[in-house]
């Protein structure tokens, strides 16, 4: 497969705020349309989508925005809880953000009069990423500047705290192995601990820095991904703690890491906004070079979609979005 020159995005949804992380739900619903939240400067937006490649009768996309949050603070992450149901009566909507206060909040909604939030307090510094317990929900892990990864319950009482050296840049909890955390920091670390014991059993070195962003792949619990300096990097964490493969991708810097959901082999980067566009790279573990080499003028965030070979970006009042092939 040749080298793709840079390509536009192949569908776009305009946006009431700038967009600094969009979250496709990783959970299934209920519905055939797809959940996508996304988070501005003031505002959480949760939408509802369905793509061509999914539905015959569908024409591009199609986008309709549920109901809007207002925050009155800049949102900088986003999770959502398995919680979240639109086939029930009433529907449940659970989500939580991570805000520029170096809060928690909690929302849940039936879509209807009952619209709350909960903020949880505990957090010293810029929080960065944040992630729900994929059985059952009842729990809530993030990960701050402050150097440490905490777990919360729902009333946000902190259940655990991991005491870490660096930043902690990412968090990851599997649904196949629900009693492991998968903790990144900045210096180039990632360690997973035991939820029981409360002890890492494990650690994988990138050997540079800084680690910006890393993710545990849904497809294979072997698998991890993230990316530091300006590669990505690669481990099957039942062979080495060093990676297996790595790649220098970005040269303005790598930014955030994505796994697909539907697929081991296949995953997607992101560079800083640079002095031209923003660069979403696809790649495939198969292929030497990139496979899609996506541009937006600015960009945010990064998503893929729960069942098609489809992510996303935020921007400047748009979320983007590229499809790809398996």
């Amino acid at each position: 497969m040749k080298q793709e020159s840079s390509r536009s995005p192949s569908y776009n949804v305009e946006c009431e705020d700038y967009v600094h992380v969009v979250e496709f739900n990783p959970f299934d619903s209920g519905t055939a349309e797809s959940l996508i939240a996304y988070g501005g400067n003031n505002y959480v937006v949760i939408g509802r989508c369905s793509f061509q490649e999914e539905d015959a009768e569908v024409d591009g996309i199609q986008y309709n925005t549920l109901r809007t949050f207002h925050q009155g603070i800049r949102v900088d992450a986003i999770a959502w809880s398995p919680e979240t149901r639109l086939d029930a009566l009433p529907p449940l909507l659970r989500f939580c953000t991570a805000a520029a206060d170096r809060k928690l909040r909690l929302f849940t909604s039936d879509l209807q009069a009952k619209n709350e939030y909960k903020i949880m307090e505990g957090h010293s510094s810029y929080i960065n990423n944040l992630v729900f317990a994929p059985k059952g929900g009842q729990e809530i892990a993030s990960v701050s500047d402050d150097h440490t990864c905490r777990v919360w319950d729902l009333e946000g009482n902190v259940r655990a705290c991991f005491v870490l050296r660096s930043a902690g840049m990412s968090v990851g909890w599997h649904p196949e192995d629900a009693f492991k955390l998968m903790v990144a920091e900045k210096n180039g670390t990632i360690r997973f601990y035991d939820l029981v014991t409360h002890q890492a059993i494990l650690s994988l070195t990138t050997g540079q820095t800084p680690l910006m962003s890393a993710h545990w792949c849904l497809k294979n619990t072997f698998k991890v991904g993230a990316v530091a300096g300006n590669d990505w990097l690669i481990w099957d964490i039942s062979r080495s703690s060093y990676p297996l493969e790595k790649k220098p991708v970005h040269a303005d810097r790598a930014k955030l890491f994505r796994w697909s959901t539907i697929n081991e082999n296949l995953f997607a980067t992101t560079g800083y906004p640079g002095k031209m566009n923003s660069q979403l790279l696809i790649h495939h573990l198969g292929h030497p070079q990139p496979i899609l080499i996506g541009s937006a003028a600015v960009g945010s965030g990064l998503t893929w979609h729960r069942t098609l070979p489809l992510c996303a970006m935020g921007g400047d009042h748009r979320i983007f979005f590229w499809v790809t092939e398996m």
